[in-house]
């Protein structure tokens, strides 16, 4: 029998100074939060790659690396998400 995962591992990319990415952060981990989870908080602009893929997006929620909304967090997505 396997144990069921404990669920998404999850990332916001983020910018220095930008009040739309601590909006995101504080409705996603509060969200997150009351299932045990934790959210990994990147800046786009430490990584070359990820500033090049999502430097204009940002904020950028992630889970298990997969871009889930950017911009505002869709709470409802992110509730489907967490429920699997």
């Amino acid at each position: 029998m396997s144990e069921r995962s404990p669920g998404p591992r999850l990332a916001i990319y983020t910018r220095e100074g930008c009040s739309l990415c601590e909006e995101m952060i504080a409705e996603a981990q509060a969200q997150a939060g009351g299932r045990g989870l934790t959210i990994e908080i990147l800046d786009v602009d430490a990584d070359e790659r990820a500033r090049a893929r999502y430097g204009l997006k940002v904020p950028v929620l992630l889970a298990d690396g997969e871009p889930v909304c950017s911009g505002r967090l869709d709470a409802d997505l992110l509730a489907d998400l967490l429920l699997r």
